[in-house]
């Protein structure tokens, strides 16, 4: 029925800051940034993979009315929308050491689980990311899920 995801979705709270931190900060680059008249579509990809796109989405009209907007806004900012974004890395190390080097907030150092290693770190507005570093036996994206004993 499906054949893959091309689009999600985050909250930010201002979008040139949002565009800052995922392309400056965090690498990714811009694949969309348009000006619709009653919004802004600025979307950011994995270097390469446009056409998987992540909505960096200014809460407000003519998605939500003002008193919706307020709350979204408020959970955003509690870190409270849960998990935001997941992203993978050939070298969970390198990359912690790089973003550590940026400034970026973590809310988890390198730790290893059974399917690899990974990090959490929070964007400016509260957002909650993984990286990983997936253990072979998890396989890699766009590969069939590995079934696991556990």
């Amino acid at each position: 029925m499906y054949n893959g995801i091309n689009m999600s979705q985050i909250f930010v709270l201002d979008q040139d800051k949002a565009k800052d931190f995922y392309v400056n900060t965090l690498g990714l680059e811009v694949a969309n940034d348009l000006d619709l008249g009653f919004m802004r579509w600025l979307t950011v990809c994995v270097p390469g993979q446009k056409g998987r796109d992540i909505l960096l989405e200014k809460p407000g009209p003519p998605a939500m009315d003002e008193a919706t907007t307020e709350k979204v806004r408020e959970l955003v900012t509690k870190g409270a929308t849960g998990f935001t974004l997941g992203l993978t890395t050939d070298n969970i190390k390198k990359t912690f050491e790089t973003l550590k080097g940026r400034g970026v907030e973590f809310t988890q150092e390198p730790t290893t689980h059974f399917y690899g290693t990974d990090i959490g770190i929070r964007d400016p507005f509260g957002n909650n990311i993984r990286i990983v570093q997936l253990a072979e036996v998890m396989g890699k994206p766009d590969q069939p899920p590995v079934k696991l004993k556990v």
